[in-house]
């Protein structure tokens, strides 16, 4: 075994000193040396590299200001790749850890070194000397000895003492600039949407949920953290209130661990119920492979009790086979202590990025088309279903392809005690026209697993039309559905967007005039104001959404647009118009939300007089339509709706995203005429507890 030193001097502030035994092993090399002799390799590396830094290095006017005079040590690599990489920094200042990190983020690539003409990663410790002199040539001052980290070498650990090598790092918080997704909360999104929608960024921002590394270049996550960061020393005080509650880095992975709460107790004031609750632990594991492979895990354990027309709606959707209830967007529960629901629910994928232009994601959980509060595309409504996930982001373009297996729970599809199995597929382009306009088209698919015909692979072809395809496996055989979209930035602070969904396009019937049942489309229009009247982090919000009668529903009793009886769109269904005002803040760890929702809505009646289908039921089938002429929004058993949701909160844990929160709600619904499942209520639910904030939940039904 060999042992290295590098003799390091730098204005003379940085050395290293490191003795060369041998002629197996190569430094890396700068472009600058490539022409020198073996003998000057190391000598020019040492040369290049301290010109580089010193060039680049600008000291931070705190650190001038309090004439600061001491040491940073810097532990960094050259990897196999020649990229020069910080993997630990110890200094007085954040300020001079972040200069140092940002000098070395920029220092340019270089031949790796090599052993035995094979690439390695060479890693070195090494001072820096506060404040920086400029080098005087040939003074001979003599600066502090420097460890250098032994390169790796084949068998240079024995055997008998791999277990004992294999102890963590100084963990580096990699998640901010991983493959992993983050976690699609409206409150934790609106903290950097105003960043990624400046106006000349090129970033795609429909396409939901987004890439740690995606907004990391526009939204620093590891700054943002830190200074939410908590004045604790304790174990214990760390991980209550600023870290992972585990954590391990290796050289080339990492992971952490976590435990997630949903701990809240209620009252709605209008029930019998004593209590409103909902008492759910979760475990959450994620981490990294090398620099492209990421996973994610979460398992939920969780029961509840809700609000009388949460639960009302919940049993609505029971399941055909077993199950109580289905609770929106969670999953099937079961009956728990008479009064309550029991439902397990479990997300995760594993995230590959092949290349720079390419994000592969398996897994089950959700996601999110448009740029709204609402999605008449596709949403995260519907409980977590199996996907895959294809994202090409190139030049001003983001292509989206996901394929999905979603299942119909109805008792009239279930079969020997299984649930009918369907699929969908759909492509979402995203262009970038000017550094002010977006457009984006969209286009789905969905079919059913008949005459053993599985998953179609007609449409595994991210680059079909699927309405072609639709019509050469049969015209009854597939659903499809296309929709535009489109965001314009009138400033950094204004931008308006909006959707438009069309799932019967035909010419005649959608611009005759004639209120046609086949006139089946949706639109959305909304803004956003950001830092809005000046206010740093005040956040305002406006937007309309309307969908006509008989959307999403088909005439095959399995190829609505949904999943576990649950819309895969807007949550409403079909047959109404709604508004929304939504407007949050937040300062530093306390934040509030307040948003206000009315809706004019069709329902059915459902009575011994009346079982025609209005078309706001998507899981209805269109045959039941009571005319063909003449539809319009809102027709059937007319409903006004509102509803309005105060949230005020502190951010306990920032690196889990674990809030303290009060909620109230306010929901009035007014039906024209009272039947048996629509009929007029109101309702005022009030919350305290303590929950994970790390998926949308909605309970404006």
């Amino acid at each position: 075994m060999k042992y290295y030193s590098l003799l390091f001097l730098l204005f003379p502030f940085l050395t290293f000193s490191q003795t060369f035994v041998g002629d197996q092993e190569r430094y890396p090399v700068f472009e600058a040396c490539e022409n020198v002799q073996f003998e000057q390799e190391e000598q020019c590396f040492v040369t290049q590299l301290k010109s580089e830094i010193y060039n680049r290095f600008s000291l931070p006017e705190i650190v001038t200001k309090d004439n600061f005079k001491g040491e940073l040590v810097v532990l960094f690599e050259v990897n196999r790749e020649g990229e020069f990489q910080i993997v630990y920094v110890d200094a007085a200042y954040q300020e001079l850890k972040d200069e140092i990190k940002r000098v070395f983020e920029n220092l340019p690539k270089v031949k790796p070194a090599t052993y035995n003409s094979r690439a390695i990663n060479m890693q070195f410790r090494m001072p820096v000397r506060i404040p920086l002199e400029k080098e005087v040539s040939g003074s001979g001052m003599a600066t502090p000895a420097v460890e250098v980290i032994q390169p790796e070498k084949e068998q240079q650990v024995p055997v008998v003492e791999e277990y004992d090598q294999i102890v963590s790092e100084p963990f580096e918080h990699p998640r901010a600039s991983s493959e992993i997704s983050i976690p699609f909360s409206h409150e934790l999104y609106t903290r950097f949407e105003d960043e990624i929608n400046q106006v000349g960024t090129n970033f795609h921002t429909a396409s939901k949920p987004f890439l740690f590394s995606e907004v990391q270049p526009y939204y620093n996550f590891e700054e943002e953290v830190a200074k939410l960061q908590k004045p604790v020393s304790s174990w214990l005080g760390r991980k209550v209130w600023n870290e992972h509650l585990f954590t391990f880095q290796g050289e080339d992975y990492w992971f952490t661990v976590d435990f997630g709460l949903d701990m809240q107790v209620g009252k709605d004031f209008d029930s019998d119920l004593d209590v409103t609750y909902n008492n759910t632990g979760a475990a959450i594991f994620q981490g990294g492979l090398g620099g492209k492979f990421n996973f994610y895990s979460v398992v939920y354990e969780n029961q509840g009790r809700f609000a009388d027309y949460y639960n009302r709606f919940a049993e609505s959707l029971r399941p055909g086979a077993e199950g109580p209830a289905i609770i929106p967007g969670r999953g099937i529960a079961k009956s728990f202590m008479g009064q309550a629901y029991d439902y397990p629910v479990a997300e995760g994928y594993l995230s590959y990025s092949p290349g720079k232009f390419f994000n592969l994601q398996f897994g089950h959980g959700k996601n999110f088309l448009g740029d709204g509060y609402r999605s008449l595309l596709l949403s995260d409504n519907a409980s977590p279903y199996p996907f895959f996930q294809l994202n090409t982001t190139f030049w001003k373009i983001k292509y989206t392809n996901t394929w999905m297996s979603l299942r119909d729970v109805r008792r009239e599809v279930t079969g020997e005690g299984s649930y009918r199995t369907k699929y969908m597929a759909n492509h979402y382009l995203s262009y970038n026209v000017t550094k002010r306009l977006n457009i984006g088209f969209f286009e789905s698919v969905m079919w059913e697993n008949d005459n053993n015909r599985g998953f179609d692979l007609n449409y595994l072809n991210p680059i079909i039309f699927y309405r072609a395809i639709e019509f050469s496996t049969g015209a009854q055989a597939g659903n499809a559905i296309i929709g535009l979209t489109g965001k314009y930035k009138w400033s950094n602070q204004l931008l308006t967007y909006g959707q438009w969904l069309i799932d019967e396009f035909s010419s005649g019937d959608v611009f005759g005039g004639e209120g046609s049942w086949k006139n089946k489309h949706g639109f959305q229009i909304g803004a956003k104001y950001f830092n809005a009247f000046n206010l740093p982090n005040l956040y305002l919000q406006l937007e309309y959404n309307q969908v006509r009668p008989y959307t999403y529903s088909h005439n095959t009793i399995t190829l609505n647009y949904g999943h576990h009886n649950q819309s895969m769109a807007h949550l409403w269904g079909a047959n109404f118009r709604e508004l929304i005002g939504i407007a949050r803040y937040n300062y530093g760890r306390y934040y509030g939300s307040v948003k206000a929702i009315y809706g004019k809505r069709g329902f059915d009646f459902n009575n011994s007089a009346d079982m025609a289908n209005y078309g706001g039921d998507i899981y209805r089938t269109e045959e039941d339509r009571l005319f063909d002429s003449g539809v319009e929004i809102g027709q059937g058993n007319s409903t006004n709706s509102f509803y309005t949701e105060l949230e005020a909160g502190y951010i306990v844990n920032p690196a889990t995203n674990l809030k303290f929160f009060g909620s109230f709600i306010y929901r009035n619904l007014d039906p024209q005429v009272n039947t048996a499942t629509t009929f007029e209520n109101t309702t005022y639910w009030l919350n305290i507890g303590l929950r994970t904030d790390i998926f949308n939940w909605y309970f404006d039904y």
